[in-house]
């Protein structure tokens, strides 16, 4: 019922914060496919946006005009322009694609924007810029070059590997005044690089991983400022990474450099350097070993002082080898590196009795150590690795499996040293550190946190500390997992890109970091792992080559797409993979279906909890639920996505194919397995009914029944605690909000007994563990950082503890519904989301009778709050507000952007 302002209850009094009118319209935070001045753009199109801000409610955009030029005078004159859009009646600003002049190789791009609002225009906005990169394969003159023989004690690509770092230099001069110079470099598998014995850039193991035989990356750097009149030095340090892998090579892939320098000078001439054989090598240097799993030592002695800076004798040096140029589709790298994030200090260390000292970081951290000591020449120091103490207070290694995790530093004369290791990085809370003779003091170490460049995008704080402190294990847990790929775990001999892994989980990512450029790359990382009759491999890149057929694993390739569409308005990965994922379709429905049913699937509702505590995996049959159920509810949300990504993708035509095999398979899936009697699915698991339920193939009327097993069985067989593995939990935590049970939801976010999140954190985790009996279960699966078991706990924090939660309707939060619910004995929630059109502000607090709730929503979007009328919220007339509603249950309020304060007090 609609209703009038005057006529509410005048018991609440909303606050608009802020609400000065005739303040600026501010155009803020401008980027060009999703990043800041980006250097070395790959795409022909490239894609706008910004931020709109301003001191009064209700901020809406009605048309905006871009301009691109060759040079900032250009812009400012407003001749021989590139590209002028005009005014586009459009209230878009996020991803515009540019509509102009064809872009060109290597140039650089000056870009403004202003816009109209409905409180007036802006002014143009501050000047942009981005550069291109290499367009063409002809614009390469580079060489791959490096040492092509393992020719040090110990090197191996059998078993356990074991290579040293290659160190590349070249000399070169540049005699004029340079406007201009920009490297061109892939170094596989990492690379450190440095102009005149400077770092070009912060970035650790560069270039990102992917599947060589298909695809290898490269970075492109601006380096005019390192650049020296005449002479110059440009020095370059390979590791393995995942080039020169870290276990049993069928042949040895050794690290490679691709190099291209060029340097534009003031006089309009240019200088292309490009690595050939006028390159020295070496690799007698003192990173001796490196290999991710293994650790890296390094030997002080063999130190190569000023081998990147001018005059440096190279003499014994080794003319540089032509390598074979790797297979893969050489492409410009678009999501940014990893990048040391953070520093933290230890906050404890132990003396054992075999004189060892052990570290004691206090979190579980993903990175390497920095030391300051003091050693004897020749006597190396040796730093050991673990998650984990034994009851003895050793490390426990067990479950790393075979990776050594150990890093070796020998110094090459008596005293103090600083280091840090360059090509490996280790999951860690504990290290063992022996060859010291004394004990070292907690300011000694420094812990690097080592994760995929981005922004921590989301908060969220409540009056539980339980709560909190699962959001922080999560929060740690996530972005340790990032690698140039989504890991499942930092630490142990392993670390891929498991898919079933992200499935949902990438969803809640999203909310606390700006993962879209990370998950986009990822994305062709699977294509790239795709076998030419259309498998997905369940690992990508396929470090581990994988192709099972099952459909749960390879659902990440679809949901991810849709997350990044859904979340970040970027509909680029739907529209790049969709012939991709059509094969796929088509292959497991040629090969996987039976009368209407997927057959195939291998892994089951992973680490459904076991019955027993020394389980992995449970032995139960009432546990575990029908592969054919699991496959065929997912290939039923997929056939459901894939109808909407041909619409997006311009694929009309495929849309009525994909609907008519979903009616087939909802009709052939409710015969095979519902029984309409009990409304149970198969043995009555709570994945299998919560699936069926979540996904949209309960039969109508039947909802309700089967929510009552889903209840019942939580209740009853699993004591209100987890009562799913990693499929059905993708769906636990809002299927039950959704159907009234917020109670069930809370207790089981709550618990602190086996199987629970606050289980795992009441035994001491700082991360999330692999398994829920990860304190008792077999160390063949123990890993105590994995994501996988967060499901979709994380977008229930912010969708419906803090109902920060899109409108179905509409893409990447430019409309927002807002409802929290509102669990007994929860008494505050604050949280924040920087979306794409800026950040969104929800915090409330319920206790003793009163209520109150601020909200902040960005220029540019509205939003859809809801209050149950038991709380007695009623609204004044104030700015912002566009109109008021009532149902049953609850007062809505539609408003614009602006910051709001709810009460009922």
């Amino acid at each position: 019922m609609k209703i009038t302002l005057s006529s509410l209850l005048t018991s609440l009094v909303i606050i608009l914060a802020g609400c000065t009118s005739g303040q600026t319209v501010n155009l803020n935070d401008l980027r060009v496919e999703m990043k800041e001045n980006p250097v070395g753009i790959g795409v022909a199109h490239p894609r706008f946006m910004w931020k709109l801000s301003s001191g009064s409610p209700d901020l809406m955009q009605t048309s905006y005009q871009i301009q691109v030029a060759e040079s900032p005078d250009q812009l400012k004159s407003g001749k021989d322009l590139l590209w002028d859009s005009g005014e586009v009646k459009s209230d878009e600003s996020v991803l515009i694609p540019y509509g102009g002049t064809p872009l060109q190789s290597r140039k650089q791009y000056y870009w403004r924007v202003k816009a109209n609002t409905n409180q007036g225009p802006t002014e143009w906005s501050k000047t942009n810029t981005w550069s291109m990169t290499l367009l063409n394969p002809s614009d390469w003159k580079a060489t791959w070059i490096g040492e092509k023989n393992l020719s040090n004690p110990g090197e191996t690509y059998k078993g356990k590997t074991r290579l040293a770092a290659r160190y590349l230099r070249k000399e070169f001069t540049a005699d004029k005044p340079v406007h201009r110079a920009v490297l061109y470099i892939s170094g596989l598998g990492s690379s450190e690089s440095y102009i005149n014995g400077k770092r070009i850039s912060e970035d650790i193991f560069a270039p990102g991983p992917s599947w060589c035989p298909s695809r290898v990356y490269y970075n492109v750097y601006d380096v005019t400022g390192l650049l020296s009149k005449d002479k110059n030095t440009i020095g370059i340090v390979l590791g393995n990474g995942r080039y020169f892998g870290m276990r049993d090579l069928q042949e040895a892939t050794l690290p490679s450099l691709l190099a291209q320098l060029e340097i534009e000078y003031a006089d309009g001439s240019q200088t292309i350097l490009v690595s050939d054989t006028s390159w020295k090598v070496t690799s007698k240097g003192p990173i001796i070993a490196n290999n991710e799993f293994d650790g890296e030592e390094y030997d002080a002695r063999q130190e190569l002082n000023g081998w990147n800076k001018n005059g440096f004798d190279d003499s014994k040096w080794l003319t540089a080898d032509v390598m074979d140029t790797p297979a893969g589709e050489l492409t410009v790298q678009a999501n940014p590196n990893l990048r040391i994030q953070e520093q933290i200090k230890p906050v404890g260390i132990t003396e054992r009795p075999d004189g060892k000292y052990i570290i004691d970081m206090g979190q579980n951290m993903v990175g390497r150590l920095a030391i300051d000591l003091k050693g004897k020449k020749d006597q190396p120091i040796t730093l050991k690795f673990a998650e984990i103490l034994k009851e003895d207070g050793s490390l426990y290694l067990d479950n790393l499996r075979s990776a050594n995790v150990t890093d070796i530093y020998t110094p090459a004369q008596d005293g103090k040293f600083s280091w840090e290791p360059s090509f490996v990085y280790h999951g860690f809370r504990f290290m063992e550190i022996s060859g010291l003779d004394y004990k070292p003091e907690l300011a000694s170490f420094t812990g690097k946190v080592i994760y995929d460049q981005m922004n921590t995008t989301g908060k969220f704080e409540t009056s539980n500390p339980l709560v909190n402190q699962i959001y922080k294990n999560a929060y740690w847990g996530i972005r340790g997992n990032y690698r140039g790929m989504p890991t499942d775990c930092p630490q142990r001999d392993e670390r891929h890109g498991w898919l079933g892994d992200r499935v949902t989980g990438a969803y809640g990512e999203a909310f606390i970091f700006n993962n879209a450029l990370l998950y986009n790359k990822w994305l062709q990382d699977i294509e790239d792992s795709q076998s030419p009759e259309g498998s997905i491999s369940d690992v990508s890149p396929r470090y581990w080559t994988i192709y099972n057929d099952d459909v749960t694993w390879p659902a990440a390739y679809f949901y991810v797409a849709n997350l990044l569409y859904r979340q970040f308005g970027d509909k680029s990965a739907i529209i790049k993979h969709y012939p991709s994922m059509k094969r796929w379709m088509q292959h497991m429905e040629a090969t996987a279906m039976q009368d209407n049913i997927m057959i195939k699937d291998t892994y089951g509702d992973w680490c459904m909890p076991p019955e027993s505590q020394e389980l992995i995996h449970s032995q139960d049959p009432a546990r575990k639920t029908d592969g054919a159920i699991l496959a065929t509810t997912m290939y039923y949300s997929l056939l459901n996505m894939m109808s909407e990504f041909a619409r997006l993708s311009g694929q009309e035509k495929d849309i009525a194919t994909y609907q008519q095999l979903a009616a087939k398979m909802k009709e052939a899936y409710n015969a095979k397995f519902f029984n309409p009697e009990t409304a149970q699915y198969g043995n009555n698991t709570v994945t299998a009914n919560l699936l069926s339920l979540r996904l949209g193939l309960v039969p109508k009327g039947y909802e309700t029944k089967v929510f009552a097993n889903i209840v019942k069985k939580t209740e009853e067989d699993f004591g209100g605690h987890v009562s799913t593995g990693v499929l059905g939990i993708q769906h636990l935590m809002r299927g039950l909000s959704e159907y009234g049970r917020v109670d069930i939801a809370w207790k089981i976010a709550t618990n602190e007994t086996y199987p629970s999140w606050g289980y795992m954190a009441k035994k001491g985790a700082t991360t999330i563990w692999e398994l829920w009996n990860g304190d008792t279960a077999d160390p063949a699966m123990n890993s105590a950082n994995h994501v996988m078991l967060l499901g979709d706990l994380i977008i229930w924090y912010y969708e419906d503890l803090a109902g920060i939660k899109c409108a179905p309707e509409s893409i990447a939060y430019k409309k927002l519904i807002m409802a929290p619910v509102f669990p007994e004995g929860l008494d505050s929630v604050s949280a924040s989301y920087e979306s794409v059109y800026g950040e969104i502000k929800s915090a409330w607090t319920k206790k003793d009778g009163a209520f109150k709730w601020d909200i902040t929503i960005p220029g540019n979007t509205s939003a859809v709050v809801r209050i149950p009328k038991e709380f007695g919220v009623t609204a004044s007339g104030q700015p912002g507000i566009r109109q008021t509603n009532e149902t049953a249950d609850y007062t809505e309020f539609e408003i614009g952007s602006g910051s709001y304060h709810f009460a009922n007090k």
